[in-house]
């Protein structure tokens, strides 16, 4: 018997640079049973899908020399506590490991720069650099352990990473130092330069980049945990009349809630009794309350406004629509988009080529420079070590997605993965259904044109019986047309949907035809008398559908859906980004011109089949088009899986959320325009982190290797490769940061 597929998450501990993501991920897709996973650097979190059990995961992680503990949905807010707690504690360790090794290595800088030479030439000399050398071992072991144990741990599983960097930059330099010291006669007069004020400053410099990452990284995750702190902690349930509070663990399906003003909804589920307004807008990014009455359903994380309101649990758990948000924002803030997969690629290989640039760099300064070589040498294989260290390059994509994600989900906007993130910033074509995505998707009966029927009551009492079987919008206003009027529904048998055209049935041994003109064409019906009436009913923006009784037209009953207030101007924000925005429609040719010409749209293909709405995306992307499909996450869910990107429309309750590339959470096209802006100030932000990240190297390493000596005298200190490789990190992470300022355009 197989195992279950699932998506689990684990933390990472030790992972120290952008070359372990990479083992990481391999020795988790490595593992049996795993098909897929992804780990977020900036977080040090893994997303891992497939049937492996948890236990095996950890033990593929430790394998390799990392430690790893799962993230359980349950005790996600608890878990994320004690993450932040022992973030604080490393954070302060950081600063006291930062101040104790700068505290050595600053007044050793001084001394070299202002006040004498950092030679070995006498005895008294020799005892004093004796003594500051023991000092900086104790600076390596009290502020750089962790460096040098991550190393071991890398060295021990045949592979390198930052840690082995800075171990052996640092390293080299204090056992240069103490070869000076202690045998100085081996060493060339013109070398014997100690550089102890390199490996203490180094270390400080390097712990403080990490304690200002680290604290930068922090505000990366803060719309997580924003939705993580809508979920209650407890329920007021009514059980044997009493009322009675609980965990919200223990809240059953079908339990009555009780919820009071000002107080977040527990669960999901719909309400029975009582009147409200509710704030929806952290799940929605809709600011205005929406009122709520029996029948109406409500969703967890959101805020009672005002009145005081009973409901009946449906999902509970982790079935909850915020459970799901929740559930998805981490797996998109752990997926990468293609551009980061990149960065992945060439921080696998970085270290071990910048280790072979630091040899053939002090093997070049051995042979080939001026005296003294050796020390010479040292210095640059040091500073190469030093500067290259690929933790800006990890981070750059990482912490852009987090809080691109996170400032998407605020918005109303879930998106599934980074692919998605990034491809939306793309798009040259946008195909919009139009029923519930440009219209409100709530039609209404407008006009009834008698044909061959002389009572109205009855058109519509017969209509609005046949239509009961149909599930279709339309469909839906013609029966709530009916209930208006009191009619009551009459019994129907044989009822048959005909996709694309209409329906029919019998009903009191009457057969009964309800669709398009096509319907009645097919079925040898004659209209012809009445298509005058029908184009002008469709040049209004109304559906006009015909209706016929025992093969005789019987009436034409027009049906309107109005547009979304502020479709039309939705729509310009995404023409004016160069966004072709086409309409596609089941309704007829003349309907949907009104409808076009209203909403502002050009191009649009009206009485197309639903199964021919994929055929018209893949005739787009056949023209070199990249496109984006909107529709409502179900009946276009062809056409939103062979889009470049599908955008599903729906409240955030239903299976919408599941169903497309990106979800928008409110029924407003602005949302569209909102997904599209942020995914392209997201990618600009990776784009420009990665633009720094691999300037910074490319025009580092060689710097530091030497390359400006021979023309300007210019050889580059260790230290300051420290103080840039520490300061390249928190850049990257300041300017993913800026993203949380982003603003949608008001609308």
């Amino acid at each position: 018997m197989t195992s279950k597929s699932s998506t689990q998450q684990l933390i990472i501990e030790g992972a120290g640079c952008a070359s372990c993501v990479g083992k990481i991920e391999s020795a988790l897709k490595s593992t049996h049973g795993v098909s897929s996973a992804e780990m977020n650097f900036a977080d040090r979190t893994v997303m891992v899908s497939g049937t492996a059990l948890a236990d095996e995961l950890i033990k593929a992680v430790e394998s390799i020399g990392y430690n790893a503990k799962v993230l359980d949905n349950q005790q996600a807010d608890d878990i994320m506590d004690e993450k932040e707690a022992a973030d604080r504690l490393y954070y302060k360790k950081l600063i006291r490991d930062t101040v104790i090794a700068l505290g050595l290595g600053v007044p050793l800088m001084v001394y070299g720069l202002f006040i004498g030479e950092m030679t070995v030439e006498t005895t008294t000399e020799r005892i004093s650099w004796l003594v500051v050398g023991i000092l900086t071992f104790g600076v390596m072991y009290f502020s750089g352990k962790h460096f040098y144990a991550g190393a071991w741990k890398s060295f021990k599983n045949h592979s390198a990473n930052m840690d082995t960097l800075i171990a052996l930059g640092t390293g080299t330099a204090w056992l240069y130092s103490m070869v000076v010291v202690f045998a100085p006669d081996v060493v060339p007069s013109m070398a014997r330069h100690v550089y102890f004020e390199a490996t203490a400053m180094i270390i400080g410099l390097i712990n403080l980049g990490l304690a200002l990452e680290l604290k930068a990284r922090g505000k990366t995750s803060e719309a997580i945990k924003r939705l993580i702190g809508l979920q209650a902690k407890t329920a007021i349930v009514i059980r044997d009349e009493k009322e009675v509070e609980i965990a919200i663990e223990q809240v059953l399906k079908n339990d009555v809630v009780k919820v009071k003003p000002g107080q977040n909804i527990p669960v999901d589920g719909i309400v029975v009794e009582g009147r409200t307004t509710i704030d929806e807008s952290m799940l929605t990014g809709e600011p205005m309350p929406v009122e709520k009455g029996e029948n109406d359903e409500v969703v967890a994380g959101t805020l009672n406004k005002s009145g005081m309101f009973l409901f009946k649990a449906t999902k509970v758990g982790k079935d909850t629509a915020l459970a799901h948000i929740i559930n998805m924002v981490k797996r998109a803030q752990n997926s990468k988009p293609p551009i980061g997969r990149l960065a992945d690629v060439i921080s696998a290989y970085f270290v071990p080529v910048i280790m072979i640039i630091a040899i053939i760099s002090a093997l070049a300064w051995l042979n080939f420079g001026p005296q003294p070589a050796l020390a010479l040498a040292i210095v640059s294989a040091t500073t190469v070590l030093i500067i290259a260290c690929p933790c800006a390059l990890g981070l750059a994509t990482p912490m852009s997605v987090m809080v691109g994600v996170g400032k998407a989900a605020e918005a109303g906007v879930l998106i599934r993965n980074g692919e998605a993130l990034q491809t939306a910033s793309k798009i040259t074509a946008m195909i919009l259904d139009k029923t519930g995505t440009i219209t409100e998707g709530a039609p209404k009966v407008t006009d009834i044109i008698l044909a061959g029927a002389t009572n109205e009551a009855e058109v519509l009492q017969l209509a609005a019986s046949l239509e009961s079987g149909s599930e279709h919008p339309l469909a839906e206003a013609i029966v709530e047309s009916a209930k208006e009027k009191q009619l009551e529904l009459l019994k129907i048998s044989a009822f048959e949907a005909i996709t694309g055209f209409g329906v029919q049935a019998q009903c009191q041994g009457k057969t009964l035809l309800f669709g398009n003109v096509k319907l009645m064409q097919d079925k040898g019906i004659e209209v012809t008398g009445f298509t005058d009436q029908a184009q002008a009913l469709a040049k209004q923006a109304k559906t006009p559908m015909y209706f016929a009784v025992d093969g005789e037209l019987a009436a034409i009953i027009a049906v309107a859906d109005p547009i979304k207030a502020d479709s039309i101007s939705a729509i310009k924000r995404l023409q004016a980004n160069d966004i072709r925005v086409i309409m596609l429609t089941g309704d007829n040719k003349e309907t949907a011109a009104a409808v076009a010409l209203q909403a502002g749209i050009s191009e649009f293909f009206a009485e197309v089949l639903p199964e021919d709405k994929a055929n018209k995306v893949k005739d787009l992307q056949n023209h070199g088009e990249i496109v984006g499909m909107t529709g409502d996450g179900i009946n276009d869910a062809p056409a939103l899986a062979l889009a470049n990107v599908g955008f599903a429309i729906g409240t955030g309750t239903d299976v919408a959320i599941e169903s497309a590339d990106i979800t928008l959470m409110r029924g407003s096209l602005h949302g569209l325009a909102d997904a599209i802006a942020i995914s392209k100030a997201t990618l600009r932000n990776i784009k420009q982190n990665l633009f720094g990240a691999f300037i910074y190297n490319v025009a580092g390493v060689p710097v530091a290797a030497g390359v400006l000596y021979p023309i300007f005298g210019i050889l580059l200190s260790p230290v300051i490769a420290g103080a840039a490789m520490a300061f390249s990190s928190l850049t990257v992470v300041s300017n993913a940061n800026r993203l949380r300022l982003f603003k949608a355009q008001e609308h």
